[in-house]
C-alpha cells in the first residue's frame, strides 16, 4: 500500500484542537481538503505528521507552536486611535475587524485591548503562541 511522501497531492479530513480541547477548525461537515505535502499550503508540523500515513488512516498528531505559527510577535500589536475607526464600531476586546493595506491587500486584526482615546490590535494569526493537535484521516494520495 503506498504512503504519503514529499510532493504527493493528499485529501485529508481533520479536526484541529487547542491543548484545553477547544476545536478550532475541522473539515467534518465539509468537503475534505486537498494540497501538496512540501508545498507550504498548510503548517509544517501537520505536513510533517502526513509522512508515511496511507490511505484511511487515522492519526492524532501533536504540533508545537513552532511548527504551527509560531510566537506571538510584540511588534504585531499596534495603537490606533479611535478617531480612527468608523463612528459606528464600538471596539471590543475579541472583536475582529479588518484593515486594507497600503497595496489594497486586507489584514485581519483583533481587539487586544480598549483605551479611553485608542485601541490596540493584535496582527498576529489567532492561532500564534498556541501548541495544536489534530485529529487527521487520510482520504486519498493522488
Amino acid at each position: 500500500m503506498s504512503q504519503v511522501k514529499q510532493n504527493d497531492t493528499v485529501k485529508i479530513h481533520y479536526t484541529g484542537k487547542l491543548n484545553n480541547g477547544q476545536v478550532f477548525d475541522s473539515s467534518l461537515e465539509r468537503e475534505p481538503i486537498e494540497f501538496t505535502v512540501g508545498g507550504g499550503q498548510i503548517i509544517p508540523g501537520l505536513e510533517n505528521g502526513l509522512i508515511d500515513m496511507e490511505v484511511n488512516q487515522k492519526k492524532t498528531i501533536e504540533i508545537s507552536k513552532d511548527e504551527a505559527y509560531g510566537d506571538a510577535k510584540d511588534e504585531l500589536f499596534m495603537e490606533v486611535p479611535k478617531s480612527q475607526l468608523p463612528q459606528e464600531i464600538e471596539p471590543e476586546v475579541g472583536m475582529g475587524l479588518v484593515s486594507k493595506n497600503p497595496d489594497g491587500t486586507e489584514r485581519q486584526l483583533r481587539v487586544a485591548e480598549v483605551k479611553d482615546e485608542a485601541i490596540v490590535v493584535d496582527a498576529n494569526h489567532p492561532l500564534a503562541g498556541q501548541d495544536l493537535t489534530f485529529e487527521v484521516e487520510l482520504i486519498e494520495i493522488k
